[in-house]
């Protein structure tokens, strides 16, 4: 309780004073500091820090320990604080341009998945700029990957079962995939599995490396699904008091976080797969007969996401094809 009340006088007090300083900064993040896209936060801050000779020292407040994941965009977007780290796709229902890395099978390779990037970044800068927001810099996840309690073959072998959904896109393939969404964010993900909340998600090998997944499922099905992002953004207010060398300065330190996420993903993919097989977890690849069935989801989903939006999402398409 104490904990809650001192974030909430922080949140309503501290944070609008700062921001008219411009001088402690504060970023909520929605992972441990396990995760990569925790560590590059540090090192961006610090980054930044350095840039402008502690004229900006930004507080990385990690895990959800200061602001809930799904409030961190409001938090951000009307200056409770100054920077946030989001998982792009929980904005989904914002604006479609916001799912376009949670649409499976439309980029599920680290090329690809940078060149999608490039595509919707003109989109989603746009859209976030309305909302109030300056897009810094993003951070991709492994390929997310099926995990369940026994072998599946094909989708019959998850019919009827909880799966977990952490966005608007996760939601609507549970219902293609004749599951049934369960929204659950990381934290709660063991308990989830351990009572029965939920019986299988899809998710990066990071998350189940970081999360102990053994002590709870015991298959990993490798079908490299989609490859999600975080994205880190400002406040366009704070952002546009700032003098242009310390703009400047944080875009630099954007520019090479998001580097350092490109290259390092490709690295703690490998390492955190590797880990769950290390712990007993059987790792696999998809069935011919999966992979045919969850393309033909993947489909329907791609031809969803642009009646959403057919100009921005066109948009997207195009450039990316």
């Amino acid at each position: 309780m104490f904990k809650q009340l001192a974030a909430a006088t922080l949140l309503t007090g501290a944070f609008f004073t700062s921001a008219v300083q411009a001088d402690q900064w504060h970023m909520p993040t929605p992972y441990g500091d396990a995760n990569l896209p925790t560590k590059i936060a540090y090192e961006f801050a610090e980054d930044i820090k350095n840039g402008t000779n502690g004229d900006i020292d930004i507080t990385v407040h990690s895990g959800a320990s200061l602001v809930k994941h799904p409030e961190i965009p409001r938090a951000v977007r009307t200056g409770q604080v100054q920077l946030g780290e989001i998982f792009i796709g929980i904005m989904g229902n914002t604006h479609p341009v916001f799912k376009h890395d949670n649409i499976p099978f439309l980029a599920t390779n680290f090329e690809d998945a940078e060149k999608l990037w490039e595509a919707a970044k003109p989109e989603v800068e746009k859209q976030l700029d309305k909302e109030g927001m300056t897009l810094l810099y993003a951070v991709p996840w492994p390929a997310q990957s099926l995990y369940t309690k026994a072998p599946v073959n094909t989708l019959k072998d998850l019919e009827g079962l909880k799966m977990r959904a952490y966005s608007p896109s996760t939601s609507r393939l549970a219902d293609l995939m004749n599951t049934t969404p369960t929204t659950v964010q990381v934290p709660e993900i063991p308990q989830a599995f351990s009572t029965g909340i939920i019986d299988a998600m899809i998710t990066s090998p990071s998350t189940g490396a970081n999360g102990q997944a053994w002590d709870y499922l015991s298959h990993y099905t490798d079908i490299k699904a989609w490859i999600p992002k975080n994205v880190v953004v400002a406040n366009k207010r704070a952002f546009r008091r700032l003098s242009d060398e310390q703009q400047q300065v944080i875009r630099d330190a954007a520019a090479a976080a998001e580097a350092r996420g490109w290259e390092g993903v490709r690295v703690t993919a490998a390492e955190d797969t590797a880990t769950l097989a290390e712990n007993g977890i059987t790792v696999s690849e998809p069935s011919a007969e999966l992979m045919s069935e969850l393309q033909k989801i993947g489909d329907i989903m791609v031809k969803e996401w642009e009646e959403e939006a057919p100009e921005e999402v066109g948009a997207i398409l195009s450039n990316y094809r």
